[in-house]
């Protein structure tokens, strides 16, 4: 018996790369909630920052592109770079190339995978009781379990930050409109920060102030027709680095760690979207050059104690409500449904598993595919658009196993 491959993730990794093993004819299980992110943990109302022509979930035949997608249900047709895509019309965008590519899709949750004691694959467990064998696993969960929070935010909230107290992430809010009327203060500088902090302005929220630890942090992108001529196009803008990152990705993996995680972590890094300007200026308090050297929470509101970036006195700053929105580092350990056996033999290099050709593991069988795999094929893997060099490639390694 051909025993199945396991792909674990339903959002645009995950639907990709069973489209492609499907394409191969590769018997496939995926398993997850379609789009969770995209539809529970980004708030109402946002605008992606990647253009259409980088919004695209790669797929194994013509027909699944986003403008497709809008053609076919009628919705407005998002394809020039001056058009920003509301996130709504992603998740549907997923939900619409999930139910044509990926019928078969389990909505389980794998909650054990082991190597098989006898043989070689893995032994699955799902939430449902079931267990199974599968000749491969596919690890393309996303963001889940890789919310950042600082230091010393966690240490105000020991029990985790929490939409309804005083210190949350990003993440946990889709309705920002339940903080009309109320003091908040938004941690980070990148889009998700910018964003956030006009929405919940938009949304009534009271005072509104983005902290941000260096001077300069709040900047914005340059519209398209900013962009610097004679370099070739990417989907992220006109740059021959940028070209390099999108189209010869495996290249990447042979830098040096520390290289590579710098690169990850700023290339493409925090920059609000041109567009978002001025919905921002005039209705957003900026803080720069200031950083968190202690949170408390008083009679449920936070406080939070600054200091400078040079020699200064320390001030508090009092708010009913903080917002992380400080991104997400890959950390092995959060993927708690990985065996310990499987985790202490993964190698681990830049912040991630550590990934040869075709997206492999140091564990046969085992691949990683989306933001755990940007430590190794750069930061392309952080968006939807590297779903094309991706995809394709890992279903190919799979499929000769």
């Amino acid at each position: 018996m051909t025993l199945p491959v396991a792909v674990i993730g339903a959002g645009p990794y995950g639907l990709s790369t069973a489209a492609h093993l499907k394409a191969r004819n590769v018997p496939t299980r995926v398993f997850g909630s379609p789009m969770v992110s995209w539809r529970e943990h980004m708030p109402a109302g946002m605008l992606l920052k990647s253009t259409p022509v980088a919004s695209n979930i790669d797929a194994p035949q013509p027909g699944h592109t986003l403008f497709d997608y809008c053609q076919d249900v009628g919705e407005r047709r998002y394809e020039s770079d001056w058009d920003a895509i509301p996130v709504e019309t992603f998740a549907g965008y997923g939900l619409w190339f999930q139910q044509r590519l990926v019928p078969g899709l389990e909505r389980e949750r794998v909650v054990a995978v082991e190597r098989r004691t006898s043989g070689s694959g893995f032994e699955l467990k799902l939430d449902s009781g079931e267990q199974f064998a599968a000749r491969a696993v596919v690890v393309a969960t996303g963001l889940s379990g890789f919310a950042q929070l600082p230091p010393e935010l966690a240490a105000a909230v020991p029990d985790g930050p929490s939409p309804g107290g005083a210190i949350s992430h990003s993440s946990q809010h889709r309705d920002l409109s339940v903080f009309a009327g109320r003091d908040v203060v938004v941690v980070g500088a990148g889009q998700s920060a910018l964003e956030t902090a006009v929405l919940l302005a938009e949304a009534g929220a009271g005072a509104v102030r983005i902290l941000a630890r260096r001077r300069g942090a709040v900047r914005f992108g340059a519209a398209p027709d900013g962009q610097p001529p004679l370099r070739p196009d990417t989907p992220f803008g006109r740059a021959w680095s940028l070209y390099a990152f999108s189209y010869h990705a495996d290249g990447f993996r042979h830098l040096p760690a520390p290289t590579r995680a710098f690169l990850v972590r700023r290339v493409l890094g925090p920059l609000g979207a041109w567009w978002l300007r001025e919905r921002f200026i005039g209705r957003v308090q900026v803080t720069e050059g200031k950083h968190i050297v202690r949170a408390r929470v008083e009679s449920g509101r936070p406080v939070l104690t600054l200091s400078g970036d040079t020699e200064g006195p320390e001030n508090e700053l009092r708010a009913d409500h903080v917002i992380a929105a400080t991104g997400y580092r890959v950390d092995v350990a959060a993927l708690d449904f990985l065996g310990p056996g499987l985790r202490t033999r993964l190698a681990v290099s830049a912040g991630g598993p550590r990934l040869g050709a075709g997206y492999r593991s140091s564990v046969p069988g085992l691949f990683f595919t989306g933001l755990p795999a940007a430590a190794s094929y750069g930061p392309v893997m952080r968006f939807v658009c590297g779903t094309e060099y991706a995809s394709p490639r890992l279903a190919r390694a799979v499929a000769q196993l």
